[in-house]
């Protein structure tokens, strides 16, 4: 195989869209974790830029013309993805509103690809999220890999200039997971390749 057929785009989902979020450090961080890996191209997705409704057309109806502006802006994205990995933070146990949104506007391009997740917050560190975000992911025929990043007590994890004070530890975690994810997305773009998934 071609060393560009061997090339996997890694879409990176910014979940949180709140105000003052810290969710684009932590985003960002992994991003640059996940550039210095030869195999791999970087596609950073901010849910804050894409401005998705809450209402949905009915079924079989297309959406409005301004959501439709909207889904072009994130949907050839998602769909030109061979792996996600969803940087979410923990609203009252769970995941931001903002992400289940993205993932309801959206079917197959989920469909048969792997999923990673960079978690932060408190004491959880954002992990009962990333818990929720499982059975989701799984109703749409995703795959989740194992690990993950977490940030306990995530705002003292980093300094002014958004660096983690512990490097090694958590680029060790990044690596692991990437490793994970790109084990994944090598399988199952073969898979796909062979046979066309059916959901």
């Amino acid at each position: 195989m071609s060393e560009i057929a061997e090339r996997f785009r890694v879409a990176v989902i910014v979940g949180s869209v709140r105000e003052g979020r810290f969710g684009t450090t932590v985003a960002d961080w992994f991003a640059g974790q996940t550039r210095q890996r030869a195999d791999v191209d970087v596609d950073v997705i901010d849910l804050a830029e894409v401005g998705l409704p809450l209402t949905f057309p009915a079924f079989g109806s297309a959406p409005a013309p301004e959501t439709a502006r909207a889904l072009e802006k994130v949907t050839p994205r998602l769909a030109a993805a061979d792996a996600f990995v969803v940087v979410t933070p923990e609203y009252n146990h769970s995941f931001p509103a903002s992400l289940k949104n993205v993932i309801d506007w959206h079917n197959a391009e989920w469909h048969a690809k792997p999923v990673g997740f960079v978690s932060y917050g408190g004491l959880s560190g954002g992990l009962r999220a990333v818990e929720h975000l499982r059975p989701v992911f799984a109703e749409l025929h995703a795959v989740t890999v194992r690990e993950t990043v977490s940030f306990h007590g995530a705002w003292e994890r980093f300094d002014a200039e958004g660096r983690p004070v512990d490097p090694a530890g958590c680029n060790a975690a990044a690596k692991t997971l990437l490793d994970q994810l790109l084990w994944w997305a090598h399988a199952l773009r073969e898979a796909r390749a062979a046979r066309p998934y059916a959901a």
